[in-house]
């Protein structure tokens, strides 16, 4: 399926979606414990956005052990990178109450650097 604006659009259409994805954007990768903190939402409401996310082609998912860690889809088209770009520059303020509660989570999940 290839993305297409209504689609783009659609998928961030709701603030729970359009947070999480903005965040993951910021920050390059996150964990559903991650966004649970910042988003200050329950783990079942964070996965389904989540799902929605990864089935509109917008997210991808890699596991580390007991984590999986949500990144933009590499397949992204550059128009739709450069909109959560422009978005996350100019909506600062509207997300920061998020990218608060996420940098004052204790015990965040370490990543690994890559493979051997």
């Amino acid at each position: 399926m290839s993305l297409t604006p209504p689609v783009f659009f659609k998928c961030l259409s709701d603030d729970t979606r359009a947070r999480s994805i903005l965040l993951i954007a910021s920050e390059g990768e996150l964990c559903v414990c991650e966004l649970v903190c910042a988003l200050d939402v329950s783990q079942p409401k964070v996965s389904r956005h989540l799902a929605e996310l990864r089935s509109c082609g917008l997210l991808q998912d890699r596991r580390q052990g007991q984590w999986i860690y949500y990144s933009l889809h590499e397949s992204l088209p550059a128009w739709a990178s450069e909109v959560l770009q422009t978005t996350l520059a100019a909506q600062r303020d509207w997300l920061e109450p998020s990218l608060a509660r996420l940098c004052d989570m204790g015990d965040r999940p370490v990543r690994q650097s890559g493979c051997c």
